[in-house]
C-alpha cells in the first residue's frame, strides 16, 4: 500500500497575497494528474477542521504566504520541526495560528506526518479585500509547484501532465482564478481598503 500524501494550500483568497497557497494547489491540480494516494486540498482558513486530513498523511506539503522578512515574492522552503516553530513566531493571520494548532493536535494524537514541507512565499500586499495576488507573488506559483513535484519524486511519486481533455477543479467556478479576476469590481468601483462612501455617509449623520 502506498503512503498517503496530503498537498495542502492554506490562506484566504479574498485578501490579495493571502491567497497564494490556495492558488498554488489549484494550479497544481489543474496542470497535473496525481496518483490516488496523493490528496490535493484547498484548506482555506479551516483551521482545526483540517486535523483529520493531517492525521491521515504520512507526508505533508503545505503552500502558504509566509512573512519571512524577505523581499516580496521570495520563495523559501521550511521542513519538519521548522514549520510549526516558524508559524508560531512569524504568524501573519489567524489561519496560521489555526494551522499551528492543527500540527500540535496531530502530534498529541500520535498521528503526525513523518515529513512536512512548507513552501512559502513572502507576500507584498495583504490588506486589499477582494484583491488578487500581486504580480511578484503570482509569478512564483510555477516555481513553487516545481518544488512540490521534486519533493514528491523523493517519495517515489510520479506525476503526469494533464491533457487538454482532462479538466479538474478544487473550487466552485466563481472562485477559480480567471473568473475571479474577470468578475470582481475594480478598486475604483468598490474600495477594498475601507470604503470612503460609507464613512462619508456615517459622518453626514
Amino acid at each position: 500500500m502506498q503512503d498517503p500524501i496530503l498537498i495542502l494550500g492554506i490562506g484566504n483568497l479574498l485578501w490579495a497575497d493571502e491567497g497564494f497557497g490556495v492558488r498554488a494547489v489549484e494550479a497544481l491540480n489543474q496542470e497535473y494528474v496525481l496518483p490516488a494516494n496523493v490528496h490535493v486540498m484547498d484548506g482555506g482558513t479551516q483551521g482545526l477542521y483540517l486535523i483529520p486530513y493531517v492525521n491521515e498523511a504520512r507526508y505533508l506539503i503545505v503552500f502558504d504566504a509566509i512573512d519571512y522578512g524577505l523581499p516580496a515574492g521570495t520563495l523559501k522552503v521550511l521542513r519538519n520541526d521548522e514549520v510549526p516553530r516558524f508559524m508560531g513566531a512569524k504568524k501573519m493571520s489567524l489561519h496560521q495560528t489555526g494551522f499551528q494548532d492543527v500540527l500540535a493536535s496531530a502530534k498529541l494524537l500520535g498521528r503526525y506526518p513523518s515529513e512536512i514541507v512548507l513552501i512559502g512565499v513572502q507576500p507584498e500586499q495583504l490588506e486589499d479585500y477582494g484583491g488578487s495576488l500581486r504580480p511578484c507573488v503570482r509569478a512564483r506559483i510555477a516555481e513553487a509547484i516545481a518544488i512540490a513535484i521534486a519533493e514528491l519524486a523523493k517519495w517515489d511519486v510520479v506525476v503526469q501532465a494533464r491533457t487538454e481533455t482532462q479538466s479538474a477543479s478544487l473550487n466552485t467556478g466563481a472562485l477559480e482564478l480567471e473568473r475571479y479576476e474577470s468578475e470582481r469590481p475594480d478598486e475604483h468601483t468598490a474600495c477594498r481598503v475601507g470604503d470612503a462612501r460609507v464613512l462619508n455617509q456615517w459622518m453626514d449623520h
